[in-house]
């Protein structure tokens, strides 16, 4: 059983940034599609970004270019750096991770992924 801890929420004026972190028990990142998803109320949890065993990354359209997701596998830790954040950016987000049989194809439906975090509360507002 896999348990994903989530850490470094918070709050953020509009083109601050924050670092997500989420740590995985037992290790075993490198043998995981692992992936970052937000929810704002009201609406569907949606992909954000996501890394693959052997580094490849992909990111939602609206977050390229501000959002980069790494891993340090010594730690057994995924982050997601947010840079010049907006206010749309404000949702809960939700560490994930599947079991290593997911395929790429599929990285961006949140029913690709096995385990999640408890989520993390992202609020950017002046």
């Amino acid at each position: 059983q896999v348990q994903l801890v989530e850490s470094g929420g918070g709050l953020v004026q509009p083109g601050g940034s924050l670092r997500l972190s989420c740590t995985t028990s037992g290790g075993t990142l490198t043998s995981r599609l692992m992936g970052w998803f937000r929810q704002a109320p009201g609406r569907e949890r949606e992909f954000v970004a996501c890394i693959r065993r052997d580094r490849a990354t992909s990111y939602a359209d609206s977050v390229k270019g501000r959002f980069t997701i790494s891993r340090d596998s010594a730690k057994s830790t995924v982050y997601l750096q947010m840079d010049t954040l907006k206010p749309e950016d404000t949702a809960v987000y939700y560490c994930a991770a599947d079991r290593g049989t997911a395929i790429w194809s599929s990285r961006y439906e949140a029913s690709t992924y096995d385990y999640w975090g408890q989520g993390n509360q992202v609020t950017v507002s002046s």
